[in-house]
Formats: C-alpha cells, sequence, structure tokens
C-alpha cells in the first residue's frame, strides 16, 4: 500500500475483525491481507495494545492438542469500535472529495 497506515486504523481493522466472532491471531492477519498487506508481527503489538487499553480479552482453547489463544472484544471495545466507524465515514468522505476534486476552470 502505498500510503502509511496508523495505529488507529490498525486498532479499527482488529477490533472490526473480532467483532464479528471470537478468533485468533493468524485468522486476524488473514481477514485483514484482504484489504491491505499485514505480517502476525504487526499484528501482535496491536493485539497488547487493545488488550491493555481493556477493549479485548483472550482465553485459550485447544485446538489439536494445542492451546490457541482467542481474542474476544469487550463493551468498551465494541464502544470503541463505533467511534473508530463513525470517524472511518467522515474521513473517507473528506479524503475523497479531495483526491477526485477537479477545477472546472482546467477543463
Amino acid at each position: 500500500m502505498a500510503f502509511p497506515v496508523s495505529a488507529a486504523l490498525l486498532d479499527a481493522l482488529v477490533l472490526s475483525v473480532v467483532s464479528k466472532e471470537d478468533t485468533y491471531g493468524y485468522k486476524i492477519t488473514q481477514e485483514i491481507r484482504e484489504a491491505m498487506e499485514m505480517s502476525e508481527s504487526t499484528l501482535y503489538p496491536v493485539l497488547r495494545r487493545l488488550m491493555k487499553n481493556e477493549f479485548l480479552t483472550s482465553y485459550d482453547q485447544e485446538y489439536m492438542g494445542r492451546n490457541r489463544r482467542y481474542y474476544k472484544i469487550t463493551d468498551k471495545g465494541t464502544e470503541q469500535l463505533k467511534i473508530y466507524r463513525d470517524e472511518w465515514l467522515i474521513y473517507v468522505e473528506k479524503i475523497s472529495s479531495l483526491i477526485s476534486e477537479q477545477k472546472e476552470d482546467n477543463q
């Protein structure tokens, strides 16, 4: 992606994915990769930050003889995701109007 990705955007993407269902790191990374490039090494600091801010909780569950850590969105995380979504709509509208705007004098 040619544009830098902010911490807030990463937070919003992770919260969006986890809001659909409790899930684990690798699956979160795969879903975000459908929209942009993201490595698992980028994801885990985001998950730690979201847990520190009490937007996510985690629990371990056995899967094929190994423990897998699942992440679950909290009520506080759901509230933050709503804020991110509202701000995103405003941001996209403003950026789109600037990028797509054409001067009528030059046509």
